[in-house]
């Protein structure tokens, strides 16, 4: 087939059946990420056993650094990564700073969960999704020339979905210790401005054509600098060093912790790759559906509540998902896509990106003049031996924590867990080779 002559610097309008797949794909992506970042969450509740919290976020930003280097040297290699950063140098200072907002964003969850519970704190944090549906709007067009229907859709399904984070707010006054409850609030809704801010280099990473598996690379030189500057200048080197002695028996969970977040937040990159911040993000905030399993199956944290606590949480939670199926019944129609690739243009003249490598990319393809398979060197099967060898060595010297658990409920949370990252992993692999 004939190619057509495009001016330098514009983009060709996707095909619309191919456009629709990816829609469905970012939309489960969407989903999958909310059932993998909800489980993350479960082993911060160590903080009610008296870790530190500074302390609890730092192990599990060193769980993730390991995670985003081994992931992508396992998946596509890092020839890839390299590959990726010579086409668009200038996203390294993005992804690192999206990685500082991270941390802080972290931390400040932890404080929260000490404060109100893991199953109150979740909605709250989760305010970012009207966050990000104004920043999608404002710098990426996304929702313009949307439609009332899909703009209702959006809109009102985060709307909805804040009704019910209210909902369970309202209940954190018979769940949080006498008088840090508000400290909490606070902690939750400062952590969801950081986390609603920090998509926007997510987006405009996907703009210009980087792979999620690239991006969270650097990402995690952010995570990992912040995270340790905030835990030395909060606690000090000498004290610090004394807690994480000290917790060693625990760390392989709170490490685990953190590689459970990659892999929830590498599916988000993807949501917020094909459907947009304005919708990858409320639809990945369905964790707080899986928080509530956890908090409650799991932890049992509204065990001898009264009634009325059971039905704000259950009644919070029902909304919840129902604002989440109207975000995803509203995916992107043709010209509100035609807007993206305006977005996706300034950044290509903005930058000196090549138009054909962006326009492979947001189709979920690699560019002509890359390579076909993968490619893994001796070096990335170091980074990932070094990776799991030290998870087996904390794993070695790990205890399970004295703590009240419930372990049927957890097996069947992990099977859920497995069967979505299956199911998606599969299709992400079949439509876009993780592109």
């Amino acid at each position: 087939m004939a190619s057509v002559e495009m001016p330098r610097g514009s983009l060709p309008v996707q095909n619309t059946s191919r456009a629709k797949k990816l829609q469905y794909l970012g939309i489960l992506s969407g989903f999958t990420a909310g059932a993998w970042l909800g489980a993350a969450e479960a082993p911060t509740k160590l903080v009610t056993i008296g870790i530190p919290p500074m302390v609890i976020s730092l192990i599990m930003v060193i769980g993730v650094f390991l995670a985003r280097w081994s992931l992508p040297a396992l998946i596509l290699g890092t020839s890839s990564v390299r590959a990726d950063v010579r086409r668009a140098p200038h996203l390294i200072i993005w992804a690192v700073l999206a990685g500082c907002l991270w941390a802080v964003a972290n931390t400040l969850t932890i404080f929260a969960i000490r404060d109100i519970g893991l199953s109150i704190a979740f909605p709250l944090w989760n305010s970012n999704s009207l966050l990000g549906i104004f920043w999608g709007f404002f710098f990426f067009n996304e929702l313009r020339q949307a439609g009332w229907r899909r703009w209702t859709g959006v809109l009102g399904g985060a709307l909805v979905m804040c009704a019910g984070a209210t909902l369970l707010a309202i209940a954190s006054s018979t769940q949080a210790p006498a008088g840090h409850s508000l400290r909490g609030v606070w902690a939750a809704l400062g952590a969801g401005i950081l986390w609603g801010t920090m998509y926007i280099p997510y987006r405009k990473a996907y703009l210009t054509g980087m792979n999620p598996l690239s991006f969270i690379t650097f990402f995690t030189f952010g995570e990992l600098g912040m995270m340790s500057a905030l835990a030395v200048s909060y606690t000090g080197l000498s004290p610090l060093w004394q807690e994480l002695t000290s917790a060693r028996s625990v760390i392989f969970w709170l490490m685990l912790g953190g590689f459970i977040w990659v892999i929830g937040d590498l599916f988000q990159q993807y949501a917020a790759k094909y459907v947009g911040i304005s919708r990858g993000i409320p639809l990945s905030n369905s964790n707080q559906l899986w928080g509530l399993l956890w908090g409650i199956f799991v932890f049992g944290e509204l065990h001898g509540r009264s009634s009325s606590t059971y039905l704000q949480v259950i009644g919070g939670s029902l909304l919840m998902m129902l604002g989440a199926g109207a975000i995803a019944f509203s995916s992107a129609a043709a010209d509100e896509q035609a807007r993206w690739k305006e977005a996706a243009q300034r950044e290509v003249r903005r930058y000196g990106v090549e138009a054909d490598y962006v326009e492979a990319r947001m189709n979920g393809r690699q560019a002509a003049d890359e390579l076909v398979k993968p490619s893994r060197s001796a070096w990335d099967w170091l980074l990932v031996a070094g990776a799991s060898g030290i998870f087996v060595l904390f794993a070695a010297i790990a205890r399970v924590p004295q703590m009240s658990l419930h372990w049927g409920p957890v097996a069947l949370l992990i099977a859920a867990l497995l069967l979505l990252l299956l199911i998606c992993g599969l299709a992400l692999w079949r439509t876009t080779r993780f592109n």
